[in-house]
């Protein structure tokens, strides 16, 4: 797993304020995806909790170009998803996690899906999850994604993948040591 400073994580206010200007275009831009939210809400959020920013910074920065697409009315958190159109390219050739990258004896990739959201401060998006950010838009046409797998067919060495083809969400499964150019993962953060 990469190591981060011991710093507390945050964007430097230069990063703070290109982060929060991309996200608000994007906010705009996307109203769809988030409709009867306001901007201003999310942003008093956000300014709020910088560690949060901070990992909202590392989505876009590794190309996922996060943006709303909920509000948890029970925790008062807005949820933020990956929107980028393809797998967030900074993220790909990865296997699923630890274990599997751990099991390569040949060829293994510098890095896997579950260390790399655990170091951004993010999840990966379950299943379910994967099937909301569809309902929002067509993704990953010519990528796929890992997605949180449940743990008994982790347990058996496995763990899903989705993408979207022929106008439909396919979730697969594959072993957890493979990697591919075209696969990365997508995460989730609520703030």
């Amino acid at each position: 797993m990469s190591k981060v400073s011991n710093n507390k994580k945050k964007p430097s206010p230069e990063q703070r304020e290109a982060l929060l200007s991309a996200l608000k275009a994007r906010f705009e831009k996307n109203k769809h995806r988030h409709t009867g939210l306001e901007w201003t809400k999310v942003q008093a959020k956000l300014e709020a909790d910088a560690e949060k920013l901070w990992s909202l910074h590392e989505m876009e920065r590794t190309g996922g170009e996060p943006d709303v697409v909920g509000y948890d009315k029970k925790t008062g958190e807005y949820i933020f998803f990956d929107c980028s159109a393809e797998s967030p390219k900074e993220r790909r050739s990865v296997c699923y996690d630890r274990e599997a990258l751990e099991s390569r004896k040949e060829h293994p990739p510098e890095n896997n899906a579950i260390d790399m959201a655990a170091a951004m401060g993010i999840e990966l998006l379950t299943e379910e999850q994967y099937r909301q950010l569809q309902q929002l838009g067509n993704f990953d046409m010519k990528t796929s994604s890992w997605v949180k797998t449940p743990p008994d067919i982790r347990k058996l060495g496995g763990a899903l993948f989705a993408d979207f083809r022929y106008g439909k969400v396919f979730v697969y499964h594959n072993g957890a040591q493979s990697y591919y150019a075209a696969r990365g993962f997508r995460g989730s953060l609520r703030v």
